[in-house]
């Protein structure tokens, strides 16, 4: 049985329309289709795997299948991901802390739980919802329909500064210093042990992890290349033997490429992953880590997008900006230096 992946749209029996094709070999006879095709496709749930069938999306051998409870047979499977049409974001008077603002740009401070911008089973409560109630008509369309003014983001999870284009001069400026580099980013993280040595340069490729494809994951091939500086600002406690790492760390990261989840991995690379990091933070914390977690009511990762730096897209002026982490990572920090 072969990774789901991409196949050329000629070669389908199916209608030209999807937005994604998946494939793979199955040979799991007398298994129910629908189970077999949810171990096949791992990124699908099996009712989806069912509503995809119900509408004809999906062939073995050119064959299109439509009942989930036949017997699986033999073959090459492929899936037709309809695409997704996309909602209207809708103005939501949510307020939001502005750093700057002028006519061209926005920078706010994010808060935790927010996303930057609506997608399947979070079309609400987004900062383009809030950006269109704040900013109306003069938000940048280049992003799309569901992204207007968004040229960066930060995961829902992770708080910090952000900048949003309300100008299209501004959208094109401000993604080519995106894609440059050009721009000043430093992140706080408080983590699991220590990274070491205390502090350098992770240098990889990032990618889809092969294991699990909802997650990325440092790659010996493949991926795109990705660069974090670090450096360990504070540790807490002492290690529980002699030369080994502290149970917790304050951690300043610098981005010098943007890659998704790009901290996150790293740092978990490093053993060192991030505090409540569900998706990244393989391993225990220790006893009295875990208890302070808790007790901030930490239930994210702990990592705040502190610094975002960039010179003006329109007026050429410098910009910089700094913004202290939220309550939650603060009473954390303030727990872990007490152990």
């Amino acid at each position: 049985m072969s990774d789901p992946g991409m196949i050329d749209e000629e070669d389908l029996p199916l209608p030209l329309s999807a937005a994604e094709v998946l494939e793979a070999h199955v040979d799991a006879p007398g298994v129910r289709l629908d189970k077999a095709l949810a171990e096949a496709f791992p990124t699908l749930s099996r009712a989806r795997l069912q509503a995809l069938l119900a509408e004809g999306a999906v062939s073995r051998d050119g064959l299109i299948l439509t009942a989930g409870s036949a017997k699986a047979q033999p073959g090459l499977y492929v899936v037709a991901l309809p695409p997704v049409a996309p909602a209207t974001p809708q103005p939501e008077a949510i307020p939001l802390t502005v750093l700057y603002e002028d006519a061209d740009l926005i920078v706010i401070d994010k808060p935790a739980g927010m996303a930057a911008h609506p997608a399947p089973g979070c079309e609400t409560g987004t900062l383009v919802n809030a950006l269109l109630a704040h900013c109306g008509d003069s938000l940048s369309g280049i992003g799309g329909v569901a992204r207007p003014g968004i040229v960066h983001r930060l995961d829902k999870d992770t708080s910090g500064v952000m900048v949003a284009a309300k100008t299209d001069r501004a959208h094109q400026g401000l993604s080519a210093l995106f894609a440059t580099h050009d721009i000043e980013r430093t992140y706080i993280a408080l983590t699991r042990g220590m990274p070491i040595p205390r502090q350098g340069r992770i240098e990889t490729q990032i990618g889809r992890s092969y294991g699990d494809r909802k997650k990325m994951a440092v790659l010996t091939s493949g991926g795109r290349h990705a660069v974090t500086d670090y450096r360990t600002e504070k540790v807490f406690g002492l290690p529980s033997k002699p030369g080994g790492p502290p149970p917790a760390a304050r951690v300043a990261c610098t981005l010098h490429t943007g890659r998704t989840h790009q901290i996150r991995v790293h740092l978990s690379s490093k053993g060192s992953p991030i505090l409540g990091d569900a998706t990244y933070g393989s391993g225990s914390p220790a006893a009295a880590v875990r208890t302070a977690v808790a007790e901030a009511g930490l239930t994210r990762q702990a990592l705040h997008a502190a610094v975002l730096g960039f010179v003006h897209p329109v007026t050429g002026e410098t910009l910089r900006f700094e913004t202290a982490p939220p309550a939650d990572m603060v009473q954390l920090e303030t727990l872990l230096s007490d152990l």
